[in-house]
């Protein structure tokens, strides 16, 4: 059963789509993503590019994150994310049924402080979706981008330090930061540590 670890909706249980197309970020690895954010969610704007079933940006929002943006080009996933929206209660969520391309461009001129980069594994899509974050200028000073994928290799973006990058099985995470003035330290964790 998948639900809100903590915050205002903790317990509050959440739906996923059937199926084999979307899959829900593990339990375990959600709870190691949101321990190495837990300082850095308070007011954040968040974007969940790739949201399937919102639990994500959702429990951001529950740990006290001003807005969040869920963007899913499936609309079963949409209709998913919006019935969590009313389960939890949560203000703040706005979620789009689109490409990421697309919400990309609806997003134009807002910048945002956490984003969240959980795309179908197959597809490979988080260098494209990272570039495209950083040339429309989506990305606020310090932001956060979390990466979820089955890449051994953290992700890499100019102007952003790996701070994180971790294995929880066949799954990596890598939490990179934009840099903010000064320099900013990387660290790589072994197995199950974030």
């Amino acid at each position: 059963m998948m639900r809100i670890i903590t915050g205002k909706a903790k317990g509050v249980s959440l739906l996923t789509l059937p199926g084999l197309n979307t899959r829900p970020t593990a339990e375990r690895v959600k709870e190691a993503i949101f321990s190495a954010l837990q300082f850095d969610l308070a007011g954040r704007r968040v974007l969940d590019l790739f949201a399937g079933s919102g639990q994500l940006a959702l429990e951001a929002l529950s740990r006290g994150a001003e807005s969040a943006y869920l963007c899913d080009q499936e609309p079963q996933a949409v209709k998913v994310i919006e019935n969590n929206i009313k389960k939890t209660g949560l203000a703040g969520a706005h979620v789009l049924c689109c490409s990421y391309q697309r919400a990309l461009e609806k997003l134009a001129g807002q910048q945002f402080d956490l984003v969240f980069l959980d795309p179908p594994y197959q597809a490979r899509l988080i260098p494209k979706a990272l570039l495209a974050l950083q040339e429309k200028n989506l990305l606020a000073p310090g932001a956060l981008l979390v990466c979820e994928d089955e890449q051994a290799e953290p992700y890499t973006l100019a102007g952003c330090q790996v701070r994180k990058h971790a294995k929880y099985g066949r799954i990596y995470i890598t939490i990179l930061e934009k840099e903010e003035k000064g320099a900013m330290r990387g660290e790589s964790f072994a197995d199950g540590q974030l």
